[in-house]
């Protein structure tokens, strides 16, 4: 039997450390999203007069890409724990699916901005880029994490605790995002 100091920790510490940082960013987006609750709910008219109404049925089917995205990253899981090698097809899809839905958040803010909504156009513009574009960040850094996680299981040197702090930041990212979605877009 192992002693008390060679037992392997209940929760490892980069999943920990994720864990304590994520507790972080959610009350991050929370003062965002109430900020945002406030606003609207004192506006007389909204959206405000002249701007874009925001692409519902485009963003539902990116949110679904996501989603998606989540699920797969769950196959990943499931494939890594019965043979690592069979974990990289469901990863690679996972991140694959993220970039997907970060490229297409890029072309909706493109078309959005040649419509007239910016950053200094309303509250609605100034919201919807802070808190959409801090989701976008959060996506971009945790999709990084996630190819840095393929990396190092195509050369074998993946592993679990690792792959676990990725899961955990991408979990986020898109648990998040139907948040978001209901509460800016809807």
């Amino acid at each position: 039997m192992a002693s008390e100091s060679q037992q392997a920790p209940l929760v490892p510490s980069g999943v920990l450390g994720m864990l304590i940082f994520i507790a972080m960013e959610m009350m991050f987006f929370a003062g965002l999203v109430s900020a945002f609750a406030i606003i609207r709910a004192g506006a007389v008219v909204w959206p405000p007069p002249g701007q874009p109404r925001l692409p519902i049925e485009e963003t539902a089917f990116n949110t679904a890409a996501l989603l998606l995205s989540g699920a797969m990253l769950f196959a990943a899981r499931r494939a890594f724990r019965r043979d690592r090698g069979r974990a990289r097809i469901p990863l690679l899809i996972s991140i694959l699916l993220g970039a997907f839905f970060v490229l297409f958040q890029g072309v909706e803010w493109v078309s959005l901005i040649g419509e007239g909504l910016t950053l200094t156009s309303s509250s609605l513009g100034s919201f919807f880029y802070l808190i959409v574009g801090m989701h976008a960040l959060h996506a971009v850094i945790a999709l990084g994490l996630l190819w840095w996680t393929w990396l190092r299981l195509q050369r074998g040197w993946l592993l679990s605790s690792q792959l676990a702090v990725a899961e955990v930041f991408w979990y986020f990212v898109v648990g998040l995002w139907p948040i978001l979605y209901l509460t800016v877009y809807l």
